[in-house]
Order: structure tokens, then sequence, then C-alpha cells
């Protein structure tokens, strides 16, 4: 009877199935004459304003019973596949594979493009300046943590733009090869990792030693090879290293979440939704920061974001990391610009780059 039921409507679902192959090939197609038109002109491959915009329409458009942020997900890799027709871009990003940063990578350039692992923040950079690889994928701030400072450094010393930002939702667990903790003598993970769950160690394990390591990833790859040893990491590196979770979810904030930036040599044009990001630096005298930030005030530019880093000079001056709402050729935007660029002592523009969905 079930059967009789099931049979017209898994009809109807082979009929839909069939009608979105032959949708999916004609938009890859479509894909491919993009592609011709691009190499014309040199033109890049990867554009995030207009995935974005595609993003943002797919959201408004759908009406459910699928929740926009999984209609989202479908396009995005449907768009790397399409966009792999035409070449495949390549993105260095802190590994080893299953890190926070890898899942970043594919949170913003879907799963259909070269990944490059490095070693290092510094060397994510030194691979995206000499075009080893397209773009770099690197944290910029953690919820809980603040900001990871050698990037901001980076950022102030580089050549490259900031043309996306990604913020993703950090769990971290327990783990060990047993699934236990019996003939565990040391906890390992990233430094950063450790300060996430200090709370949680103290009262869990707090007679435990507590080894910082590269990644979180490394703590996941040396506790499958070590019983003695038990990893603070994300269950994509738990499942990469075989692992068994002792605890889920064991982060002080339950909240956690980490924004990463893409940085290449791409500055993007307007999408609609764009945020930019600043360094800037002034003369060491009363009251100069208040004078430096009132033409955002002035042009009603919004300013989401403010940290300050010394300059290592010796002398107490600072560098000030600014994010703004707009893009740096909205009108708005540019005026309040041009008048900081004039009273700044530094004046740098990090990239103007779509918001995060």
């Amino acid at each position: 009877m079930s059967d009789d039921k099931l049979k017209p409507l898994r009809e109807k679902i082979d009929a839909i199935d069939a009608q979105m192959v032959d949708l999916l090939n004609q938009r890859a197609r479509l894909a491919q004459e993009v592609g011709h038109v691009k190499a014309e002109t040199n033109a890049p491959v990867f554009r995030p304003e207009r995935e974005a915009m595609v993003l943002r329409r797919v959201a408004e458009r759908n009406p459910g019973p699928l929740a926009s942020a999984d209609m989202q997900m479908i396009f995005r890799e449907v768009m790397s596949i399409c966009r792999a027709l035409e070449r495949r871009v390549t993105v260095a990003y802190l590994g080893p594979a299953g890190t926070f940063s890898e899942q970043a990578v594919y949170q913003q350039f879907g799963h259909a493009v070269e990944c490059v692992p490095c070693v290092s923040i510094d060397e994510v950079f030194r691979a995206t300046e000499a075009g080893t690889a397209d773009f770099g994928v690197v944290p910029v701030e953690n919820s809980t943590e603040g900001a990871i400072n050698r990037t901001l450094d980076l950022l102030l010393q580089t050549s490259l733009a900031i043309s996306g930002e990604i913020s993703i939702d950090v769990h971290h667990s327990l783990m060990s090869k047993s699934g236990n903790m019996q003939g565990v003598t040391r906890v390992c993970a990233h430094s950063q990792a450790l300060a996430q769950c200090q709370a949680w160690l103290n009262q869990h394990y707090p007679n435990l030693e507590r080894q910082s390591v590269a990644s979180n990833a490394e703590a996941a790859r040396m506790a499958g090879e070590d019983p003695t040893v038990a990893a603070i990491a994300g269950q994509i590196a738990g499942q990469k290293f075989d692992l068994q979770v002792i605890s889920a979810h064991i982060q002080d904030d339950p909240s956690n979440r980490t924004r990463f930036a893409v940085v290449g040599r791409l500055h993007t044009t307007p999408s609609g939704r764009d945020q930019t990001s600043l360094v800037l630096a002034v003369p060491n005298k009363a009251g100069a920061v208040y004078h430096l930030l009132a033409p955002l005030a002035t042009h009603g530019v919004s300013m989401t974001r403010f940290e300050s880093r010394p300059a290592r000079t010796g002398t107490w001056e600072y560098y000030f990391y600014v994010d703004i709402e707009g893009h740096e050729k909205d009108e708005k935007v540019a005026r309040a610009l041009a008048e900081l660029k004039h009273s700044a002592a530094f004046f740098k523009v990090l990239g103007s780059y779509p918001l995060s969905l």
C-alpha cells in the first residue's frame, strides 16, 4: 500500500532530478562562455562581489522549506564547480588539513579549489605574494581571545588586499585514540584553542600538562600516533586522524567564532553590502584620535571595529585597525577616506570587500 503512494512521488522526484541535471549543465555551459570572455580581457576567475550578490539573491528568493543557509551552501558549491571549468583557484591557508582555516576556505570558495596548506601565517602571505596561490585565508580575530596579532602585523606590511571575510563557529572537542583519558598525560592544541578552553580544562583536568603546538590538526595527528596525548580540535581533524570524542563543545564561550580574511591581488568592486578595512596612525598629540575619526561621523560612515596595535618604535605609538561600513568607491565613504588620508600620519586601505553572509 505504501509503495502505491510512494511510486508517484518518486517519479516526480526523478523528473525534477532530470530537469536539475539539464539546468546545471546549462549553467555550466554559460559559465564556460563567461570564462572565454574573461580570458580575452585577462579578468579574474573569482569575483567575490558577484558571488556574494548571487548568494544574497538566493536567500531573498528562497520560500522554503529548505533553510536559506542550506540553499546558499548548495549554490556556493555549484558556483565553485562551474568556476573550476574556467580554472581551479588555488588558495593558501594555515594548515595542515583539518584546521578551521581549511573549513574557512571551503566556506568561501566551495570545494572545487586547489588548497595549499602552510606551516604559518607568514607562509600564507608569502605564498600568495609570490603567486604560488591566487588567494590566502588567514585568521583575523576570535570572539574570545581577540585579534590575531601576527595577521595584523602582516596586513600592515603586505602589498596584498583583503577581498573577502569569513566568520565560522569554532567548536572544540577533547579527543583521543581510545575515546577516554586512560593513560593520557598531556593535552595538545594550538595556543589559541588552549586559551579558549582554559576554564573547562581547569575544572575537569587541572593537573594535566598542556602543550601548545602549531595547529589543532597537528595536535590531532599527535594524538592519533600517541595514546598518551589528547587533542583539542574540531570534528574534521578528529575524523582525519581517527580519533574518538571524549567531550564535545568544551570551548568556554558557547558562541565562540573566528573571523578570517581572504587576501590576494584582487580589488573588488561594490557588491551593495560591503566593508572597508583601514590602518591608521596619528601624530602624538592630545585629541589626535578623536579628530582623526571625525570625518567618519561628518559623512555618515559607521565604524564597526577599532583595534590598536603597538607600532614597535619604542615611543608608545600605535597603529589603529579600523573597519567601516561601505565600499571605498561609495561616494560618502570616498569623501571620508579622502579627509582621513589628509589628516593621518599613516593611512592604508587594506581592502573593500563584501560582508560575510
